[in-house]
């Protein structure tokens, strides 16, 4: 069980403002047009505003449904529709009228279909390669229940990123991500690299939910020892009073240590910060660290 404890007041450093600035509006009107989702907008992600006014987004497929109840995450839990065939094309016309250099796609987790919609992952890179040949592609996925058929048919599609959260330590694992393993994630990572050791692989880490230094430095270990090669970490921040509450605000050293702490450990990049999230300047993580493109 996770409980809130002394320090759990949100301090001034770790305030953002989450409006939309006024340079953001032509980019969320291209959204609207194409009927277009935003991970930005549906996760409530504080970097909503910075993001849409670069502009830069990244791209939610398969519904607005998940199948799974993360107690960390805002995304709705039902049933979801059936997936719309036309929703590639679309998420590459918005790539195209963007002119987004670097693209990043995730997904709710769809545990009802039988390749927890891998098909159309792959088919949207597919559509946005085509539409933005110089663009890098990004993919941040569920586990696919582990399965490597699915894992597979991504893969083939050539992503330049393959991005999947291992999101906490061992210990708060089942309680942050019930229907997820933390042994399971580790081994989709470290399977990604094994069957395309070109692309980069990617993870992201949340603190503020009760775990130890200790406890992350061994969660990056265990990344590292899949030869996962890049990293983001950043402060938890609790969606609604229905979700898992803040145990700590993570002071901005602490952050700044675990950086260090990464790049030691021999990731090629880490973004830790209070508003770190897993795509937040994802470009610049992609370019300074000099991946190859797979």
């Amino acid at each position: 069980m996770i409980a809130p404890r002394s320090g759990s007041r949100l301090p001034a450093w770790a305030a953002k403002k989450r409006g939309i600035l006024r340079e953001a509006r032509p980019l969320r009107r291209v959204l609207r047009e194409l009927g277009v989702r935003t991970v930005c907008e549906e996760a409530r992600c504080p970097n909503i505003g910075e993001c849409f006014s670069r502009p830069t987004a990244t791209f939610m497929i398969a519904g607005a449904r998940c199948t799974r109840r993360c107690g960390f995450c805002a995304v709705d839990t039902a049933r979801p529709a059936p997936l719309d065939p036309g929703e590639p094309a679309r998420i590459a016309e918005a790539t195209r009228r963007m002119a987004l250099r670097h693209v990043v796609v995730t997904a709710v987790a769809r545990d009802d279909l039988a390749d927890g919609g891998a098909a159309h992952f792959a088919a949207t890179i597919r559509a946005v390669r085509a539409a933005a040949p110089s663009a890098r592609i990004e993919v941040l996925t569920p586990d696919f229940k582990g399965e490597q058929a699915p894992l597979r048919t991504v893969l083939d599609a050539a992503p330049d990123v393959f991005n999947h959260n291992l999101e906490t330590v061992a210990r708060l694992a089942r309680a942050v991500r019930p229907q997820a393993s933390y042994t399971r994630s580790l081994d989709v990572l470290a399977r990604a690299k094994r069957l395309r050791p070109l692309v980069a692989t990617k993870s992201g880490l949340m603190v503020g939910l009760g775990e130890t230094p200790a406890e992350v430095r061994a969660a990056m270990q265990d990344l590292r020892a899949g030869a996962c090669d890049l990293l983001t970490i950043g402060q938890y921040l609790q969606p609604t009073r229905q979700h898992l509450p803040v145990v700590e605000y993570v002071a901005p050293a602490a952050f700044a240590e675990y950086g260090r702490i990464g790049r030691e450990l021999g990731f090629r990049h880490v973004a830790a910060g209070p508003f770190v999230r897993s795509s937040y300047h994802a470009e610049h993580a992609f370019e300074s660290a000099d991946t190859p493109r797979g």
